[in-house]
């Protein structure tokens, strides 16, 4: 008899294999005519629940209509088809991240233009400026749009354009940030800033616990939509035992590393909270959910984990500051987070993060990587959660959004994920080693977001965009 390397029982995925729950279901045949063979291309999947419009991000091209000789990029540099490359990058990403552009193509150089341009912005300021910077020498029109804008956030993107002195621009402008930087696809990070602000601020998320006035959580600006939590039951009853939720259920078994605990019946109870929740959020206008859901006897764990890997913020027991947090992530750094109990082990100067979900998209939404997974209880020992394994040895960040304005931030690496029994804690359980803490008890902050990667100067220079004030998280 095998014995578990997690778990450490023998023989214990032979309680439920997978095999055996498909047996048990009567699901292969109908998996396969679905053709939900592929984790990552399940039919039923549904498209991110997006927020109606779209952000405006004005742009313009700051030269001269001839380049000198002398200069950066200087006549070795084909201008027109830089800018031309620079275009093609921002309307390629504005597809992508269903951003509205309004492009100046003609080089803004003229004393006149600029000041039409500042009127403009005066009048009808869009959700974001873009100033491309293409001259040594003209860098002074950039320094007057940049004073003169008015409350504008504002990104300054520098091909290798200018030196130090001219690159000093904004250091102390609020909502601005200067992205010198050689690498043309960086564009795309500058509109998915843009687009998080926006996104911040023009989402609804669903809470259910005591129904009352909605609340706008500033200064993000995410609404947050109160209704009863007994409107969850209402609406799951709702719910029959359909090919959609079968084909989900089938799904998460058949893809499941293991099955340790939970039975047919309360995975396929797992997979219709799913399509309650969806159902809850499209008839309150809502794109995201909170609940307050610590102890219920069918968890909400595995249908928040597909939701995040659809992109849909699920935070867990109605807490606002992960909430934020979770939006932050997705639309800022296009990867779910991974909300957790922080528990500081002393003897490693380790930090351990658990909770019943985690996303398994870790790499972001449209990534291929999916982390494995076990379909594991709850902690009422009933019901159908998910233990995600993370990868040992990776980057990971550390990052608690404030829903009173304020980001903490911390960096480190996947150590190991913690095998449950003998330890008694939520499914998935990860250690962090962190970077430049002397003693992990003094990281800020609960329910803070794990996220694969090291994602730091993104979030410190969306913190200088937005107007937020990012610290160290220890």
């Amino acid at each position: 008899m095998s014995t578990c390397h997690l778990c450490e029982r023998p023989g214990c995925v032979a309680r439920h294999s997978r095999r055996r729950f498909l047996a048990a279901a009567g699901a292969t045949t109908m998996a396969a005519r679905l053709g939900l063979l592929d984790f990552a291309s399940s039919l039923f999947a549904q498209e991110a629940a997006k927020p109606a419009g779209k952000p405006l991000v004005k742009v313009v091209f700051v030269r001269p209509d001839q380049e000198p000789i002398v200069s950066w990029p200087g006549g070795n540099c084909d201008v027109p088809a830089q800018q031309a490359l620079f275009t093609k990058t921002l309307e390629d990403a504005a597809r992508k991240l269903d951003v509205q552009l309004d492009i100046r193509h003609a080089p803004l150089n003229k004393a006149d233009d600029i000041a039409a341009l500042l009127g403009v912005l005066q009048k009808t300021p869009p959700d974001g400026l873009l100033v491309v910077a293409m001259s040594l020498f003209f860098w002074q029109p950039v320094n007057d749009i940049v004073e003169k804008r008015g409350d504008v956030p504002t990104i300054v993107y520098s091909h290798v354009s200018g030196f130090t002195q001219n690159l000093q621009v904004g250091r102390k402008t609020p909502k601005t940030f200067v992205g010198a930087t050689h690498e043309v696809a960086w564009l795309a990070t500058a509109l998915r800033m843009f687009a998080a602000t926006w996104r911040m601020k023009n989402t609804r998320i669903l809470m259910l616990r005591k129904a009352g006035d909605d609340l706008t959580l500033k200064p993000w600006g995410t609404v947050v939509h109160p209704i009863d939590r007994p409107r969850f039951v209402e609406e799951l009853k709702k719910v029959e035992e359909t090919d959609e939720v079968r084909a989900m259920a089938d799904l998460y078994a058949r893809n499941a590393a293991k099955i340790v605990e939970p039975s047919k019946d309360e995975i396929l109870t797992a997979a219709k909270n799913y399509f309650t929740i969806r159902r809850l959020m499209q008839s309150e206008g809502c794109q995201g959910v909170t609940i307050d859901c610590l102890g219920w006897k069918d968890p909400v764990c595995m249908a928040f984990s597909r939701l995040l890997d659809e992109g849909v913020v699920a935070g867990c027991e109605c807490d606002l500051n992960a909430v934020v947090g979770e939006l932050l992530s997705i639309h800022l750094l296009g990867r779910p987070g991974f909300i957790q109990d922080p528990s500081p082990n002393t003897v490693n100067n380790t930090l351990i993060g658990a909770h019943c979900t985690s996303p398994t998209r870790l790499e972001g939404m449209d990534a291929p990587y999916r982390a494995p997974y076990w379909l594991r209880s709850y902690h009422t020992r009933t019901g159908a959660s998910v233990q995600v394994l993370w990868p040992e040895g990776k980057d990971a960040t550390v990052l608690q959004a404030n829903v009173n304005g304020g980001i903490w931030v911390g960096t480190g690496r996947v150590r190991s994920n913690i095998p449950q029994p003998p330890t008694g804690c939520c499914r998935t359980a990860v250690e962090l080693e962190m970077n430049g803490v002397a003693d992990t008890r003094d990281v800020k902050g609960f329910h803070q977001l794990f996220l694969l990667g090291n994602l730091e100067r993104e979030l410190r220079a969306y913190g200088q965009l937005a107007g937020i004030p990012v610290a160290a998280i220890a």
